[in-house]
């Protein structure tokens, strides 16, 4: 038998590669082409849940992409303590393989993957529902995700002006800062929603809450502005 050679690329190995924003954006907009062609097969997500003491669960995505010529596996782990533990909430693993005969090509650590990803995503839905001339941003949520949301989408319409906000106030300034040292414009970190949300003309909510309960109010909501709420336990009060 023919030996097997499985890559192996960890969390160093993936940051080396230096991705640019916008090849970013170009490969996962290429993957949703693909999609809307018919060239995938997407199948629901699998959710696992050990124990609900341990504030986590993990989800197993499955997928092949034609144009790719890969079938993947991806489980991604989501713990919302973790930041008590100094830990990012979300962990990814990939696995890659032959789609002909099944044989494994690659595993790679996809913790920063899944969250360029996610960015990537937001930021491609509004360049095509915001308004071209959007300038102001306001971000509710401060986790990995959070920040290739920003990042993404001010590559795309480059804002005069961007608001954060997250319920603990080290969370949301750390993220102002790094933002801020990335982007070398200034972020800032606002205390309460309404304050974020006023006047923006890309609203994302992106929060982490034990319950549903309303939190965009219609009336903070700028006429025309567009508002992306993908939050775990959240809600519009409209």
């Amino acid at each position: 038998m023919k030996p097997i050679y499985i890559d192996y690329l960890n969390a160093l190995d993936i940051d080396a590669l230096a991705m640019t924003d916008g090849e970013i954006i170009a490969a996962v907009e290429a993957g949703l082409v693909a999609q809307g062609r018919g060239q995938t097969v997407i199948e629901p997500r699998v959710h696992l849940e050990p124990d609900p003491s341990f504030h986590g669960h993990f989800d197993v995505l499955r997928g092949y992409v034609a144009p790719l010529d890969t079938a993947g596996v991806k489980i991604v782990g989501d713990y919302v303590d973790n930041y008590l533990h100094g830990l990012p909430s979300e962990f990814g693993i990939l696995n890659l393989f032959d789609p002909r005969t099944g044989a494994p090509r690659a595993i790679l650590d996809a913790t920063v993957i899944t969250d360029m990803r996610t960015g990537a995503v937001t930021a491609i839905g509004a360049r095509h529902l915001a308004r071209k001339n959007s300038k102001v941003l306001a971000h509710i949520g401060a986790r990995g995700t959070a920040y290739w949301n920003v990042r993404l989408l001010d590559h795309l319409f480059d804002f005069d002006e961007i608001r954060v906000h997250s319920r603990r106030p080290e969370s949301r300034d750390g993220f102002a800062a790094r933002l801020s040292a990335d982007l070398g414009k200034t972020v800032t970190a606002v205390a309460d929603w309404k304050s974020c949300i006023e006047g923006a003309d890309i609203v994302v909510e992106a929060s982490r809450l034990p319950e549903p309960q309303p939190l965009l109010k219609t009336e903070w909501i700028k006429p025309g502005a567009l508002v992306v709420p993908y939050g775990t336990m959240s809600a519009v009060e409209l």
